[in-house]
């Protein structure tokens, strides 16, 4: 860590949690790895006496009729999956068309299937496209949970019958007895009915853990296991279809099948693969000619994993050019979220495609056609390029998720090349038309790739380098697997001809390598980037010119100086934020042009994970939450902002009478309200001084910083002051924000002397959003009123539970109450408001360490 930059404090209290939660995903993925190198050596002793060509005849020997049937049941089982997205919105208190709920489902079980553990990888799916049709981040988690647990409890029934109705059958293949595996069976199934008949006797919640969980109804629970059954039983379908002819029967296949789609989902990895394929090549291999079964998962992979994939792309390119036509613009926006998702995975996929093909040899009768029309050089240069090009589209493919520009033009370039050197290295039609459609989806989805960002600016997480290193080791055992009887020699890597495959693919073997070797170098052993410099005074400059063009009136915050500032490329944006610990807080919402925000808050996530830290953005609005979540961060609710519409605001009518009884009780009394301008406030330093001071005293409080500002004479002389006079003295004054645009106000200091009149505040409020609404102006915001509006339902998270015990018991540190109900007099709009922060520990002492920022360390914290 460079010297520039403070040091962990020392003794801080988060640093225990920080490496635990740092090591975690560390030691997920070196677990994983160990499991996917196990699953290559196990199915390299199970393949050990089958040969490659006996494994490409059993494919190319699988009917027609077969596949197709295949497919079927994969429609089946997909159309089956979107019940559980009807059941989950059911259960989260929302409703949305069946059509809508079906695509969504689809989509997300399509990319799921493939990146890994479905329910948190289609989450974020899930996410994108419920959240423009209105749904809050709350419920969209409740969808995502409920879909997790709908699937682990009907896989465990699924498994349990099938393991009781095959017993005497599976114990035959899996050496045990059959009264044990029955028993098994038996007891998942009596699991399953104790959850049914605890559901039955206990509605509403439960309490786990100290902790209350909703239980859905016994109809909806029963109709779900309905739907998990049709789902995994059709999913098996697909794989038994294409199986070999033998004495298995479907219960038995199904058993096995729900046992290793199981262990898939719990090892984390991408698909299951390995993990997968280990479990139903031993089950199955001792009743069916391996290489049959062999066969049948390459096809089940294709069918039931890229094809939905596949579909799942065209029907994104179809909607996207669709775009200018669509009725629904929350369609459009939902669309166009799951787009790079989907994008990224496809170009993932056909990354690993690429590395695969590259240590297989082509059929010899392509060979023989090759050798006829295309030069050995060509097919040379064309297989060790193309094998290359696959680590880096698997990299490219990770900056489409993401949204990058540069990864866009990488992919699009890849994609480009990858047709031509395909048709040249082994007549590959097939992966041809795959890498059209993604190019067709490039161009489709072009609008949505705009951030400015360097490729390999960020280091992978760990959940990257698991999925190369998952398909690196997958491709060296099929290197060895193919090639396993071809004797190894040096002259292999020298041997240039049309039939030597074995030399092709180990010299593709050694370019896959050095291209992992080489990202890996840039990405691990480059410096970090991103010193922390405070703000110079031209830097003061430029945000404030910035802002001066902005519809934020709380962007004038920067004016404190007292917060860290960064600059977009083009200058036209820029991020404040400070540091504590491991946390990089950002004060709301990068501010400027929107080019330049979106280059901001993926700029400042990189940054903050370069140094080891936590990205964390405080009080930002609830529409911009699509960009944290395309960032991987979660949102946390902190409160509501209060906005006051000025044009509906009067103080007429019975409601009104004490603010209007006020006004002109004061005006009875002599009392004088004054906005001066920021070129008048030097001459007045002094008297509104002097009320800051008593007003602190009075309550033995001290200055707050970041998200408020301070009476600091340089800050409260730039902007604007609402000043309370009698007999020509200030004895209440509240400092005020404009924003560039002259639409919106906002509150900052407010302060008044102790011997002031009961409702001096109330009068200075109402005078002033008289005054704004005079000027012409839009709305005025009052600011936060913390930890209001989480909600007090038994079901409600964890989050939401802890800031409501704080909001009715922490009135001994905060008047959370006295707050809210203040600025509810003047009836605003109240506009939520979250942290984004990645999840775990993070939110909690991501809080801490705004708290201390705030509150300048841990005295501030615990003090008024």
């Amino acid at each position: 860590m460079p010297a520039a930059l403070p040091s962990e404090p020392a003794g801080t209290s988060s640093a225990q949690p920080g490496r635990l939660a740092r090591l975690k995903p560390i030691l997920i993925a070196v677990v994983a790895v160990l499991i996917v190198g196990l699953s290559v050596l196990a199915l390299s002793r199970l393949l050990s006496n089958v040969v490659y060509d006996d494994l490409l005849s059993a494919i190319e020997d699988t009917p027609w009729s077969r596949i197709g049937l295949a497919l079927l049941f994969t429609a089946g089982s997909f159309l089956a999956l979107s019940i559980y997205d009807v059941h989950a919105l059911h259960f989260a208190g929302a409703r949305l068309p069946y059509r809508l709920v079906a695509l969504a489902s689809f989509c997300a079980y399509a990319v799921g299937n493939i990146a890994g553990f479905g329910p948190l990888t289609g989450g974020s799916v899930r996410y994108r496209f419920y959240s423009p049709f209105g749904l809050e981040p709350e419920a969209i988690a409740k969808v995502v949970a409920y879909v997790a647990a709908a699937f682990g409890f009907g896989l465990a029934f699924v498994a349990g019958l099938g393991l009781t109705i095959s017993g005497p059958d599976l114990a035959a293949l899996i050496g045990m007895s059959g009264a044990a595996v029955r028993g098994i069976g038996l007891l998942m199934l009596a699991g399953v009915a104790a959850v049914l008949l605890f559901s039955a006797a206990r509605r509403g919640s439960v309490t786990v853990f100290g902790r209350a969980v909703a239980l859905p109804n016994l109809r909806d629970i029963v109709s779900q296991l309905v739907a998990t059954s049709v789902d995994v039983a059709c999913a098996a379908a697909v794989l038994y279809v294409l199986l070999p002819d033998g004495d298995v029967s479907f219960p038995t296949v199904l058993a096995v099948f729900s046992v290793a789609i199981g262990a898939g989902v719990l090892s984390h990895l991408p698909g299951g693969v390995g993990i997968f394929e280990t479990i139903v090549v031993g089950a199955l291999g001792t009743r069916l000619p391996i290489d049959g079964v062999i066969s049948a998962l390459l096809l089940y992979r294709i069918v039931y994993y890229v094809a939905p994939l596949v579909v799942a792309v065209a029907a994104m390119i179809v909607s996207e050019a669709r775009r200018a036509t669509m009725a629904s613009p929350a369609l459009t926006a939902a669309v166009s979220g799951i787009a790079p998702i989907m994008l990224g995975t496809l170009a993932i996929v056909l990354g690993a495609m690429l590395v695969f093909s590259g240590v297989t040899p082509p059929a010899d009768a392509r060979l023989d056609l090759m050798d006829a029309f295309i030069p050995l050089p060509l097919v040379e240069g064309a297989h060790f390029v193309g094998s290359v090009i696959g680590i880096f589209m698997i990299v490219a493919g990770r900056g489409l998720v993401h949204r990058l520009d540069g990864a866009w033009w990488l992919a699009l370039v890849l994609t480009a090349l990858s047709i031509p050197l395909a048709l040249l290295k082994a007549l590959a039609i097939g992966e041809a038309v795959l890498f059209a459609l993604l190019i067709v989806g490039l161009v489709s989805s072009r609008h949505l790739y705009t951030r400015p960002a360097s490729l390999l600016h960020d280091r992978l997480s760990p959940a990257w380098w698991l999925c190369i290193a998952s398909i690196l080791a997958l491709a060296a055992g099929i290197l060895f697997f193919v090639y396993k009887e071809v004797p190894y020699s040096h002259d292999l890597w020298w041997q240039f001809e049309m039939s030597a495959a074995a030399p092709r693919s180990l010299r593709a073997a050694v370019g896959i390598g050095l291209a992992t070797a080489a990202v890996a170098a840039w990405l691990l052993i480059r410096p970090p980037s991103g010193r922390i410099e405070p703000p110079s005074a031209d830097d003061l400059s430029r945000a404030v010119a910035i802002v001066a063009g902005t519809g934020h009136a709380a962007a004038n915050l920067v004016r404190m100086g007292d917060k860290n500032l960064m600059f977009s490329d083009d200058g036209a944006a820029f991020l404040m934020y400070a540091k504590r610990g491991r946390s990089w807080i950002s004060l709301g919402d990068p501010v400027g042009a929107e080019a330049g925000r979106r280059e901001l808050v993926w700029r400042f996530i990189e940054t903050a994970r370069a140094h080891g830290g936590r990205a964390v953005f405080y009080q930002v609005p609830a529409d911009s939450l699509a960009l944290y979540a395309d960032a991987g961060l979660s949102a946390f609710k902190l409160g509501e902002e209060a906005i006051v519409d000025l044009a509906a605001f009067d103080i007429k009518g019975t409601r009104r009478g004490n603010l209007r009884n006020a006004i002109n009780k004061a005006e009875r009394d002599g009392v004088v309200f004054e906005v001066v301008p920021p070129e008048g406030v030097p001459a007045i330093l002094d008297e509104l001084a002097a009320v800051s001071k008593s007003w602190l005293e009075a309550r033995k409080a001290r200055e707050k910083a970041f998200s408020l500002g301070a009476f600091e004479p340089d800050y409260v002389a730039s902007q604007p002051v609402a000043v309370l006079k009698k007999a020509d003295r200030i004895f209440a004054f509240a400092t005020l924000m404009i924003s560039g645009d002259g639409r919106e106000a906002a509150i900052d200091l407010m302060r008044f002397t102790p011997k002031s009149a009961n409702g001096t505040m109330e009068l200075l409020f109402t005078r002033v959003l008289l005054h704004f609404k005079a000027a012409g102006f839009a709305a005025f915001s009052l600011g936060m009123a913390p930890l209001a509006g989480l909600s007090d339902s038994p079901m409600a998270p964890l989050w939401h539970k802890l800031g409501r015990a704080a909001f009715e018991h922490g009135n001994a540190f905060y008047n959370f109450h006295g707050l809210r109900a203040f600025k509810t007099k003047f009836d605003p709009v109240w506009r939520q408001r979250y942290m984004a922060v990645a999840g775990g520990l993070n939110p909690l002492l991501a809080l801490a360490d705004v708290t201390f920022v705030i509150s300048g360390g841990l005295k501030g914290a615990v003090s008024k």
